[in-house]
Parts: C-alpha cells; structure tokens; sequence
C-alpha cells in the first residue's frame, strides 16, 4: 500500500455564510493544519454549495399514508432510491476517518443549514439502524469527529457560573445525542471566542492556536491508532 493509500481522511463540513469572515480562516487553517499532519483533507462547504437543508418528504419515493422521515431513509438506502446528493455526502462521510464540524455557534447550537446536514446525511439505515445499532455498534464506530467554532461570548461567560454557563452542557446534544449517537469517538471541541471582538493581531495570533490545537489533535490521533 503506497504512503498516498494509507493517508487518513478529513471531511470538514464548513457552515458560514461569508467567505471573508473569521469563521471560514478559522476552517482553512484547521484544513491546512491536518494536511501537514498527513490527511487527505475533503472540504464540504455548505452556503458555496447551496446545501438544501430541509429533510422532505419530496426527496423520497412517493409513500401513502403518513410520511416517516426515518423509515424512508432506511427503504431508500435498502432500494437504492437515496437522493443522489445525499448519496455523494454520505459516501464521503462514510469514507472519512475524521469528521469535523466547522461553524459558528448561534443560539448555542449549530447553524440551521448544518442541523439539516445532519438531518439528511445522518441516514438511517445507513449510519444507524438497519443493519447497524447505536453508538458503538453504529457504522462509524472507531472514527473520530471534532468541532471547531466560534462563539459572540467570551471565554469566562462559558465557564460554570458564567453569564452562560458550561459550554459542556450546550455541546452536550451535538457530542452524544449526533456523533456520539451514530459510533464517533468526540474529541476536544477547538473554539475560538468573540473573534468579531479582537483585533487584528489577535485574530492572527488566535489562528495560529487554532493551528497547534489541531495539530496537537491530529498527531495525538495517529499515535492512538498507530
């Protein structure tokens, strides 16, 4: 097996509407951190691509009687009918050894485009249920997923006691209740907070964090598998 074969995959799935803006630095130099540690890095950006994130009805073979989103997931995966966009996401997240959810956080979840992602892409059937069970015995048991975001409040407005409080219980339904759900292992979040209050020198100097934390998580990565 050549070096190139037996490189690990990234998928980062990147939600920010603007090209420019800290968020989207944030995910590049995350992408270019795990390429110098020897990934092949897949980027999905959802705004560029238009990702449609409303799970409908539409999308599946015509069904009488009530629409069940899940079980048309798991049929479509069983007839080979998925929508075909779904399909290529889901391949390439199936492919991958590392997801990182790239975003940021508004009203302490994800972005609505990036819950939709999970919503279509997380199929039935094909990550959970059908053929697999859940967390362990779900079809992405023994890779790893990570988020990386940004948050408007300060670092000591996330701690327990803050304006906020822990930045754990937020995170909690997106580690467990989405990656941990379909078999990940959740590694430390990489946050950046209240970027839009920093100055240029700090967002450089913030970036450059962001560099050696995923470094530090991607080496720490291969030398758990290795």
């Amino acid at each position: 097996m050549s070096t190139f074969d037996a490189a690990p995959t990234a998928l980062i799935v990147h939600a920010h509407p603007e090209p420019l803006s800290f968020s989207t630095a944030q995910m590049t130099t995350a992408a270019q951190a795990l390429r110098d540690a020897g990934y092949r890095v897949d980027v999905l950006d959802l705004y560029s691509d238009a990702w449609a994130p409303v799970l409908a009805r539409e999308e599946f073979a015509p069904v009488e009687g009530h629409f069940k989103p899940q079980a048309e997931q798991r049929r479509a995966v069983k007839d080979g009918t998925l929508d075909a966009t779904v399909k290529a996401h889901l391949d390439r997240l199936l492919a991958a050894d590392l997801l990182v959810l790239s975003f940021p956080l508004w009203w302490f979840s994800l972005p609505a485009i990036l819950k939709g992602w999970v919503d279509r892409v997380f199929v039935m059937g094909g990550v959970f249920g059908g053929d697999y069970g859940l967390f362990d015995d779900a079809a992405l048991a023994g890779k790893r997923a990570m988020l990386l975001f940004t948050t408007g409040g300060s670092s000591d407005s996330f701690r327990p006691g803050g304006a906020f409080g822990s930045m754990d219980d937020f995170l909690f339904h997106i580690h467990r209740g989405m990656l941990e759900f379909v078999g990940y292992q959740t590694l430390a979040p990489v946050i950046t907070h209240g970027p839009a209050r920093m100055t240029d020198e700090e967002r450089i100097a913030a970036l450059d964090t962001v560099r050696e934390q995923v470094a530090r998580i991607a080496a720490d990565v291969q030398t758990t598998v290795g």
